[in-house]
């Protein structure tokens, strides 16, 4: 076979991949979206099948030599030896997994979302524990068809971050802890910064019509974008220009709703921003799962919790919300949403304290894989975690081991990402303030400035560079994690010890 066929082959394989690609994309958000419970069988049967089908193209053996022929040879272009050499990759890792076994797997993963779903609405975990036993047994059977000598958990942390291992993870969890812990009782003792107003009543409607304020402020249009609601806030995308985001309102939570919708469109701009040339093929994938953090965490905190950003928003919010906000100052606004205070949720956690929610997460994965922690009770072993860490009581399920999705459909590994990706968000902003004035920019509707300026900085890119030389490529240094730290020891000493120094 030329080399011109072998590239016709391959072209031919990536289209079959990328339509069933779009069809499962589009199945997958209805489903966490407005699709009707009642149909959830025939539903999940029919897509675990399309799934199966995808897979089999996936893993197309005859595939096999093509890849490895056009990733080794230098006179095929840079964008497809790349794209080629991680098709290998990932096709030594997945054609090892018989068909019926994976679609058996991606079936578990559907009835088990189902159960998550319905034992969160019920608070009660016994509906979720059977099946996140199978998932965990699941996930084993899956990572042990590959017949690696690398462990497990460090086979999964390594899917979602290459290069990573717990080694690594513990080094960077580590000095975390060593900074971070001492910082959250300090911050805990000082006076506390009155905040009680964001958790009044706030009218849904009033909320949602804020939104469509923020979302034109976000520059997420639909010419390209679109926003539902889910139990779970998510991102999915089909292509560069077909990007779908999630929200969740809180009726008596204002800002829930909304860095949840500043979060989800990081992830959908870093995907928007991707060159169009690389729309169903690898390459359109963003980096990493921390670098893809990175881009969500930086707009949620980093340019979200600023004054800058409050300056074009605030006045609006605030007529929206005349009754519970109209003798709030912007000033007194910006420091209650940046309050840091234990807490049971994740997803609604402060910046300073949500580095530890990961924690949480990354030990007891860790311990469930090694076998230190038993899949029996694991409910009891995540309150016990959070007293320990956090000093919270855990009294509902719901808003303990049931608050998250992704341990339903065996999403191990992918926790540490958000953690890692707020450390490289850090130093991406460090750089970016250097090179633009970012609050100049916020406080006058200038979004999509910031965003080009991630476009021509790496996200363009896709996936051609891996994680640490996009570091390297935006910054000139290596990923550094002080960065992070000395970025949350300044802005909580500001807030709650500026008196003390």
């Amino acid at each position: 076979m030329t080399t011109e066929q072998m590239i016709q082959k391959y072209k031919d394989w990536i289209f079959r991949q990328s339509a069933y690609q779009m069809a499962l994309s589009l199945i997958n958000f209805d489903k966490l979206t407005i699709a009707p419970k009642g149909g959830n069988e025939y539903r999940d049967e029919r897509e675990a099948y399309l799934a199966g089908e995808y897979f089999a193209i996936a893993t197309k053996k005859d595939m096999i030599p093509v890849l490895k022929a056009l990733k080794d040879d230098e006179n095929v272009d840079a964008d497809t030896r790349r794209a080629c050499e991680l098709y290998y990759k990932n096709m030594m890792k997945d054609a090892c997994i018989p068909k019926d076994e994976f679609i058996a797997w991606h079936a578990l993963q559907n009835e088990s979302y189902n159960h998550w779903l319905e034992a969160k609405q019920k608070n009660d975990y016994s509906i979720f524990e059977p099946y996140l036993k199978r998932i965990i047994e699941g996930s084993k059977k899956i990572y042990g068809f590959r017949e690696s000598d690398i462990p497990i958990y460090d086979q999964m942390l390594d899917d979602y971050e290459p290069g990573m291992d717990r080694e690594k993870y513990d080094r960077f969890f580590d000095a975390l802890k060593e900074r971070i812990l001492p910082l959250i009782k300090q911050v805990t003792e000082a006076k506390q910064i009155e905040d009680g107003f964001l958790y009044e009543k706030f009218d849904i409607d009033g909320q949602k019509a804020f939104m469509e304020h923020l979302l034109k402020y976000l520059e997420y249009t639909p010419d390209w974008g679109y926003q539902n609601e889910t139990e779970h806030p998510f991102t999915d995308w089909v292509c560069e220009n077909d990007c779908r985001t999630t929200t969740k309102y809180l009726e008596n939570n204002v800002v829930s709703a909304i860095f949840s919708t500043i979060h989800e469109c990081g992830h959908a701009w870093y995907e928007h921003n991707i060159d169009p040339k690389y729309d169903g093929m690898i390459l359109s994938n963003g980096v990493s799962s921390g670098m893809h953090e990175s881009e969500s965490r930086l707009c949620e905190n980093y340019l979200g919790r600023t004054k800058a950003f409050w300056e074009a928003n605030y006045p609006i919010l605030q007529e929206q919300f005349k009754e519970q906000l109209g003798n709030v100052s912007i000033d007194e606004f910006i420091r209650a949403v940046n309050v840091a205070k234990p807490s049971l949720i994740r997803t609604e956690a402060d910046e300073l304290t949500y580095p530890v929610h990961i924690l949480i997460r990354y030990e007891m994965e860790k311990g469930i894989f090694d076998g230190t922690i038993s899949t029996e009770h694991l409910d009891e072993a995540w309150n016990a975690k959070y007293k320990e860490y956090l000093g919270v009581d855990v009294k509902d399920a719901k808003d303990g081991i049931l608050q998250d999705v992704h341990w339903a459909d065996g999403s191990f590994g992918y926790f540490p990402t958000y953690a890692l990706g707020s450390a490289f968000a850090a130093q991406f902003v460090d750089q970016m303030r250097q090179e633009i004035n970012v609050d100049e920019m916020l406080r006058t509707s200038r979004y999509g400035e910031i965003q080009k300026w991630l476009r021509e900085k790496f996200q363009h890119y896709g996936c051609f560079y891996d994680a640490p030389d996009i570091m390297k490529l935006v910054t000139g240094k290596e990923f550094d994690p002080q960065y992070y730290i000395e970025y949350l020891e300044n802005k909580y000493r500001g807030l709650y010890l500026s008196d003390k120094k």
